[in-house]
């Protein structure tokens, strides 16, 4: 496995994987995301889920290079991010700038 590869794959699911946390436990969105998420804790399972899909395919695609492992973490990866899309489209009326 190339290193130059893993590493930015890592940060990139460590620092969705802190978003997702934040969301979850405090309702706390990203700035530019504030305006379009209208359920920051579903929105934030949804980061977490992304998250594990990324680690998912680190692991069993790209270190143990298995195929099949590559597409199960696919099919991981878009559920995450239907369920930020729900997210965003679920909720109350939420206006901008406020933290909850």
């Amino acid at each position: 496995m190339k290193l130059y590869f893993a590493v930015p794959l890592i940060l990139l699911a460590l620092l969705i994987a802190a978003s997702g946390v934040a969301a979850v436990t405090r309702c706390w969105v990203l700035p530019m995301n504030r305006r379009h998420v209208r359920a920051p804790r579903i929105y934030g399972w949804g980061q977490l889920v992304v998250a594990f899909a990324l680690c998912w395919q680190l692991v069993l695609g790209l270190i143990l290079a298995r195929p099949s492992g590559t597409l199960i973490g696919a099919a991981i990866l878009l559920a995450g991010l239907i369920v930020m899309m729900v997210g965003q489209l679920a909720g109350g009326n939420r206006k901008g700038g406020g933290t909850l």
